[in-house]
């Protein structure tokens, strides 16, 4: 073989790995994309979600859930775009509990605040 046919050969065969990896990915199961989904529902349950932010985390489990469907019936592309939905809503679910926790605890030191404030209001006269 000639050094031009070699180098078409190398072309050839790396165009053909390229294809390959592009067009099985579309196949592959969308198993990491559902795992960190449910990680991160779990996560957003845990900082009380359920609680502050009932309709995102509702909307997080349902689209998990589908994800899971779509995963079984082997629709991987369904499956990995609604599994990333159900991670943002679980986010946004874990955001506002956390943001209403914080508003919490900073109204009761506010309210703590005041009654020493009070008390020393009182202790001075």
């Amino acid at each position: 073989m000639t050094k031009k046919t070699k180098q078409w050969f190398t072309v050839l065969g790396g165009a053909a790995v390229v294809l390959m990896v592009g067009c099985s990915s579309m196949k592959t199961p969308a198993t990491a994309d559902v795992a960190v989904s449910k990680a991160a529902v779990d996560n957003a349950a845990g900082a009380g979600g359920a609680e502050f932010a009932p309709a995102e985390m509702n909307s997080a489990r349902e689209k998990l859930a589908l994800a899971n469907k779509a995963m079984a019936a082997k629709d991987y592309k369904l499956a990995a775009d609604l599994a990333n939905q159900a991670q943002a809503d679980a986010k946004l679910a874990q955001g506002k509990a956390n943001s209403a926790k914080a508003q919490a605890a900073a109204n009761a030191l506010q309210d703590n605040i005041r009654v020493l404030r009070e008390e020393l209001d009182r202790n001075n006269k």
